[in-house]
């Protein structure tokens, strides 16, 4: 599905939020929601499934448990998936989607992977058994004023930056950086994969572009336990959002699919995933 909003301009304007005015959602905006939530799919053939649940945070945060990091939300987003192939990728496609229309809408959003209770989430939003419930997200109106919480941690995890592009695009092989020059139609979708949000922002996508196609590849380290590897696979998948939105919105033409990579040599700790074939 093409987002039928100005999706460059809404990634830019995209930014977290945690604290937010204790209101809830205007039907409208609710409404719109549950829409594209009907809407939603991915081009990686995997099954995923969207949840948004109302349900009032107590004044510390605590009711759904956010430990504390949530400020004043009433309603909540959420995926899951069946343990497949691509599957992460596909949640994190999908559910960047849903939270790119909810900034378009100016409503807040923050991804979730781990400052959460379960738990709780799973039985409000009644997750299936064999489904792992990946992430959720606050939806809400930011507030007008931070909380003590929130700015200390966009502090620690430095929330507005990211890294350069020789750090995270390749030219034909992992020594080579790729400029935006030789990126060429292609720059934007790439400088859109490097501003997307990601688990504690360390941006664990890597892109390597040959004649015909861009390789998309993930970075950890051996021994992470699954699901730290599940995490790191659905960033790639909200990085891939952004760059096949657009894609689409600039009118390009490809296909993903899984392509050898027999023609390179690649560096321990990263691993591939999947390839953006560039249309005739």
């Amino acid at each position: 599905m093409k987002l039928s909003i100005p999706v460059a301009e809404t990634i830019q304007k995209r930014h977290s939020v945690r604290t937010y005015e204790n209101k809830p959602l205007l039907p409208q905006d609710r409404d719109a929601l549950l829409e594209c939530m009907k809407q939603l799919d991915n081009p990686f053939g995997a099954s995923v499934h969207t949840y948004i649940i109302d349900q009032k945070l107590k004044a510390d945060g605590e009711k759904l448990g956010t430990y504390g990091i949530i400020k004043g939300a009433n309603t909540f987003l959420g995926v899951s998936i069946p343990n497949i192939e691509l599957a992460p990728l596909a949640a994190g496609y999908e559910f960047e989607n849903l939270i790119l229309l909810a900034t378009h809408r100016g409503l807040g959003t923050v991804w979730l992977a781990a400052t959460f209770k379960r738990d709780g989430f799973v039985f409000a939003m009644k997750i299936p058994r064999d489904e792992l419930l990946l992430a959720i997200s606050p939806v809400g109106y930011p507030a007008a004023k931070r909380s003590l919480t929130e700015t200390l941690m966009r502090s620690a995890m430095k929330s507005s930056s990211r890294k350069a592009w020789k750090e995270l695009f390749y030219q034909a092989d992992f020594r080579t950086p790729l400029t935006e020059d030789l990126a060429g139609d292609y720059a934007q979708p790439l400088e859109m994969v490097r501003l997307a949000p990601s688990a504690k922002n360390v941006q664990p996508w890597r892109v390597r572009k040959t004649q015909n196609a861009y390789h998309f590849y993930v970075d950890y380290k051996s021994g992470l336990s699954k699901e730290e590897e599940i995490i790191k696979q659905v960033d790639l998948g909200i990085a891939l959002s952004h760059f096949h939105q657009t894609v689409l919105e600039l009118g390009l033409t490809g296909v993903f699919e899984q392509m050898p990579q027999e023609d390179v040599k690649i560096p321990e700790n990263i691993h591939y995933m999947i390839s953006w074939r560039i249309g005739e």
